[in-house]
């Protein structure tokens, strides 16, 4: 075998060694590399993209500023429920925690959408006053579970989107937004944990 065979045979070696390894996170995940890529979705209004003393300002930015304050429209009142009705302490401070960082997330999210001019929703929408609801009805023991896991599910489900809007947002008010947004989110995400009232096995499964 000549010299130029063996280096070309390590030169293929060495390329495919490298595609193994930029692939084996992805698997390592569960996920196909088009599903990993696959970005999560959102509400376009249809505005397009308009410039602002901020930066310009997208159908994704405007998405997001009225997502935070949604979120704030059903999980204030969840929080307040869990303070109130928490038989745990950990329950109770699950709620202490989504009261705070709510009531800070929405002042910011009413602020960005005055500046923005980004309308912006005063109740929760259907499916958070249906998870509201499910809650009232929880008695006893069987609020916090119910507590826990439509909460995290919820948190969950936004975090993706949190982060596509930190990393392609131009505009600095909602940037700003984001990150504030992520650390909240993380921290909601772990009391609720600490609650012990996650099923892990069921979070996605409805």
């Amino acid at each position: 075998m000549s010299g130029r065979t063996i280096a070309t045979g390590l030169v293929v070696s060495a390329l495919v060694a490298t595609l193994a390894a930029l692939l084996l996170p992805v698997q390592l995940f569960g996920e196909t590399a088009s599903a990993a890529s696959s970005a999560p979705s959102f509400d376009d209004d249809g505005g397009g993209t308009v410039n602002t003393r901020y930066g310009p300002l997208t159908a994704l930015d405007r998405d997001f500023v009225r997502k935070v304050r949604l979120a704030g429209l059903w999980e204030m009142p969840a929080g307040r429920q869990a303070q109130e009705r928490g038989t745990t302490a950990a329950v109770r401070t699950a709620g202490n925690h989504l009261v705070a960082g709510h009531t800070e997330l929405d002042r910011l999210a009413v602020n960005a959408g005055r500046a923005l001019n980004i309308p912006l929703p005063n109740q929760p929408n259907d499916d958070q006053q249906s998870w509201l609801s499910q809650m009232n009805a929880a008695q006893g023991k069987d609020f916090a579970p119910v507590f826990a896991e439509l909460l995290r599910r919820a948190h969950g489900k936004v975090f993706a989107l949190i982060a596509l809007v930190r990393d392609q947002t131009e505009n600095t008010m909602v940037r700003a937004l984001a990150t504030r947004t992520n650390a909240v989110v993380l921290d909601h995400i772990t009391v609720l944990e600490n609650t012990g009232q996650v099923d892990f096995d069921t979070l996605y499964s409805s």
